[in-house]
């Protein structure tokens, strides 16, 4: 069974893989693994974010390749978007963090104090 007929089976409703097993080698693994937020989009979602993808983000591409309007794009890009939880790339320091960074001389007392300052 491939992603898109576990999406059709469960109509878009959160599911738990209870067993993965390594092909080449035979090994199981056993447990409650979530799936990637992608692979819990529809089918013609993951589709559109494929191709979003593959167009490098060019809403222009993406017009062209689904033959829709620039405002199409940017809802339905929108509506995704909700779906899935953003990952921080590039948390705030921790307060132990910037104490480091101070005490090494990296940073002024002010910057140090600016820093915790935004990560309450």
């Amino acid at each position: 069974m491939d992603w898109q007929e576990l999406t059709d089976l469960t109509h878009g409703q959160p599911f738990v893989v209870e067993r993965v097993r390594l092909v080449d080698s035979g090994i199981a693994v056993e447990g409650q693994f979530e799936t990637p937020q992608l692979a819990q989009l529809g089918v013609e979602d993951q589709v559109f974010v494929a191709a979003f993808v593959r167009a490098h983000g060019s809403i222009k591409e993406m017009e062209r390749i689904f033959g829709v309007s620039y405002p199409t794009v940017k809802s339905r890009l929108n509506r995704i978007a909700e779906r899935l939880d953003f990952v921080e790339t590039d948390p705030a320091p921790s307060g132990a963090d910037v104490v480091e960074r101070l005490r090494q001389g990296e940073i002024s007392v002010e910057e140090a104090l600016a820093e915790l300052e935004k990560s309450r």
